[in-house]
């Protein structure tokens, strides 16, 4: 009878068919290369199969039979995770510690609201905060780097990653109302536009990328956070896509103007709580999920309300806000 193969021996064949490497999934399971080929090599040896092609090949390549026993690796992996959930859940009590990343997209002065209730509600348990961009912390749910990811809806998690979601935001152009395009006073074509510097919030961790969701100026300066853009944005140095609720208070007391800019998409943003299958949060976890839920879900159901707070019906940049498609799912810039 053939030895059964062991949940660590699993795991490393599918990080390896994952990530494309032995190098990659040494990288990811944090492990030495020599560890990753003796324990694919003692598997293929106990399944009697050959799982990779690498004759020939500078990568492995799933061979036939690899691929049929990748989809059972993964199943067998996801349910030895949803047993851990559930006995976790059984026996759970406060969290000894919570790593939290939290997207760029969240107004600021929310997480500082919502950190300094958990503060006061769990003065035990430590906090780690990590601020990135959707593709950033999302990224670090699914490699096990944060126990919470708070944020845009995104479609990098894998699927052991679960999404909820817990409100949304929208994003509006705005320049300071001393900028050359605030002073136009009109609708903004492509042709006005384009040789304005426009400040963008850039992922660190993917290469700049002209053909990014509504970047529209061939002169850009690149920033890491929201926060940074804000704030670039008010002292007039370019204009920018910036969440609503960012800048509302802003656009009433006249330290930013709305931007009509005909080939900026206006959209919803959606806005998800993202944990891992298998690590589901704790009583402090929850506590947090729910406290940014109910703050992120106060926004306006749609583009016209939210704008009614701010502007009168016969502002231009309005009136195109009213006239935008229903929320479409794409990762703002």
């Amino acid at each position: 009878m053939l030895p059964n193969p062991t949940l660590d021996q699993l795991q490393v064949f599918v990080a390896i068919a994952e990530t494309g490497s032995f190098s990659a999934a040494a990288r990811r399971l944090n492990r030495a290369q020599s560890v990753i080929s003796y324990t694919i090599g003692n598997l293929e040896a106990q399944l009697q199969l050959s799982l990779f092609e690498r004759s020939g090949a500078r990568q492995p390549t799933l061979t036939e039979a690899g691929r049929a026993v990748l989809e059972d690796a993964k199943r067998i992996i996801a349910d030895l995770d949803g047993l851990r959930a559930r006995t976790k859940a059984l026996t759970e009590g406060l969290e000894p510690k919570l790593s939290v990343a939290v997207s760029v997209m969240v107004p600021d002065f929310t997480v500082m609201a919502v950190l300094t209730l958990f503060q006061q509600t769990f003065p035990t348990v430590p906090l780690h905060l990590t601020v990135g961009s959707p593709f950033f912390v999302a990224r670090m749910v699914d490699e096990g780097n944060a126990d919470i990811a708070i944020g845009g809806a995104t479609k990098e998690a894998s699927g052991g990653v679960v999404e909820r979601k817990i409100g949304h935001s929208f994003i509006v152009p705005v320049a300071a109302p001393q900028h050359r395009l605030a002073a136009l006073g009109r609708r903004l074509s492509f042709a006005d536009v384009v040789d304005d510097v426009q400040i963008v919030v850039t992922d660190s961790a993917r290469p700049l990328d002209d053909r990014g969701f509504n970047i529209i100026s061939r002169r850009r300066w690149h920033v890491s956070d929201m926060t940074t853009k804000h704030r670039l944005v008010l002292a007039g140095l370019g204009w920018g896509g910036v969440p609503l609720a960012m800048v509302r208070d802003d656009i009433k007391d006249g330290r930013l103007v709305r931007l009509d800019v005909e080939p900026y998409e206006q959209f919803e943003y959606p806005l998800a709580a993202l944990w891992r299958v298998a690590t589901p949060p704790g009583p402090a976890g929850r506590w947090l999920v729910d406290r940014f839920a109910e703050r992120l879900s106060n926004c306006p159901d749609n583009m016209t309300d939210a704008i009614a707070h701010i502007t009168s019906d016969d502002d231009p940049a309005a009136a195109r806000m009213k006239r935008a498609a229903p929320a479409v799912l794409r990762e703002a810039v």
